[in-house]
């Protein structure tokens, strides 16, 4: 049997952020393909990450900067190595490479880490962000270096591809476009949504370990929720989120109608009840989990260019793109007082789930292109010479640096 191993940076914890949500997908479409799966994390056991013996996928602790992993990836032999973000392939890959050179090496980038960053910078320098930024950017020089050593890169936004290809010159050959995927039962019929009437109320759903996030919160608190407060003077905007540290709950605010409620036990449930989801999000990379389950749910969404991005295409999207305060303000009024524009929204939201999102619009390519580096592997690797280079010069730098590490814990 075929058998996958994954290395993660955090254990999966699909309720507290959509990047837990995607870690299951990627277990799943490997285990549709005949995988068998070992998840290993240096992480500290959470008390909400899933219990993996559920899914069948086997547990293991690893340690960095320790040689236990080099025997236990060499007797597991995995055909297949997914790092989770970048980060896991500069501690684990060179001895994945070195122990394991037959196995496909594959990154899942989540978000380009370098564009968050970058723009996150821009934001609190109070300026606009240039892609310029991206070449000045530290992270930016380690997260390409990782993309290019890797035989494949998992990229969930056609933005982000764009970037590679354009800006880094990355060839599009190490890159495949996998977003976030939604199972074919997951996508509500319109008629068993809640109407408009049975629906009340504003929301904000995100991880608060996420810094878009929490600035997005503070900037509804500060600047948008008032104006929306002003015409709509009944209605709450409740906060749902995982992690919320003090700064967070000090923000509730019951006479302002601004509620702090913390994790959800199940986001979707409470998506279905609001009338309309706000994600004023300032800077941020990737696509935006709760927006797509805020389609899912049938509820429709106002949103910025930022939260937007590599989500709709062409289509329409299932509310409001606006970046401007007072005019996001008032699409939101719009969207809760006008039911005709509101089940308009609803529908483009189920078209751009239909179109963008379902899981069987891509799982087929996806195995044809495991299969395609398994038959052709030393070919493919050939192509990319500047993979191979960093590949080299990795396995004499980082690989002592933490040979060094090594030695010097045991001392």
């Amino acid at each position: 049997m075929q058998s996958l191993l994954i290395i993660g940076f955090v254990w999966p914890e699909p309720n507290s952020s959509a990047a837990g949500g995607r870690m299951l997908q990627l277990i799943s479409l490997f285990q549709k393909q005949g995988f068998a799966i070992t998840f290993a994390s240096p992480a500290q056991d959470s008390e909400f990450m899933i219990d993996l013996a559920d899914l069948e996928v086997d547990k293991k602790a690893i340690v960095v900067n320790s040689e236990s992993f080099d025997a236990f990836v060499q007797e597991l032999n995995p055909t297949v190595v997914l790092f989770d973000r970048f980060m896991m392939e500069e501690q684990f890959g060179w001895r994945v490479a070195e122990y394991c050179p037959n196995a496909i090496r594959i990154l899942d980038t989540e978000d380009l880490h370098c564009l968050r960053l970058a723009r996150q910078k821009a934001f609190k320098e109070n300026r606009e962000f240039k892609t310029t930024d991206l070449l000045l950017e530290e992270v930016a020089k380690r997260e390409i270096a990782s993309i290019l050593r890797c035989d494949l890169s998992l990229m969930i936004s056609e933005f982000e591809i764009d970037l590679l290809t354009t800006t880094f010159k990355i060839d599009t050959s190490v890159l495949f476009y996998l977003p976030l995927m939604l199972e074919p039962q997951a996508v509500q019929n319109l008629n068993t949504t809640l109407s408009f009437n049975n629906r009340k109320d504003f929301l904000f759903i995100g991880n608060f370990l996420h810094e878009p996030n929490w600035n997005a919160v503070q900037y509804l608190k500060e600047t948008i929720w008032p104006l929306i407060k002003k015409q709509l003077p009944d209605t709450v905007c409740t906060i749902y989120g995982a992690y919320p540290s003090q700064k967070v709950l000090q923000l509730n605010n019951i006479k302002e109608g601004f509620l702090i409620r913390g994790r959800a036990d199940d986001a979707l449930e409470i998506v279905k009840q609001a009338r309309v989801v706000l994600a004023p999000l300032r800077f941020g990379a990737g696509i935006k989990g709760k927006l797509l389950e805020a389609m899912q749910g049938g509820t429709p969404s106002v949103t910025t260019s930022i939260g937007a991005e590599s989500m709709h295409g062409n289509l329409t999207w299932n509310g409001f793109v606006e970046d401007n305060p007072e005019l996001f303000a008032n699409h939101a009024v719009t969207l809760y007082k006008d039911e005709k524009v509101w089940l308009e929204a609803q529908k483009s939201g189920f078209k751009i789930i239909s179109q963008r999102y379902m899981r069987t619009l891509f799982e087929t390519d996806f195995k044809a292109q495991i299969q395609a580096l398994q038959e052709n592997l030393p070919e493919h690797r050939l192509n990319n010479f500047m993979g191979a280079l960093l590949q080299h010069h990795t396995l004499k730098s980082t690989k002592y640096m933490s040979k060094w590490i090594e030695a010097k814990n045991k001392g």
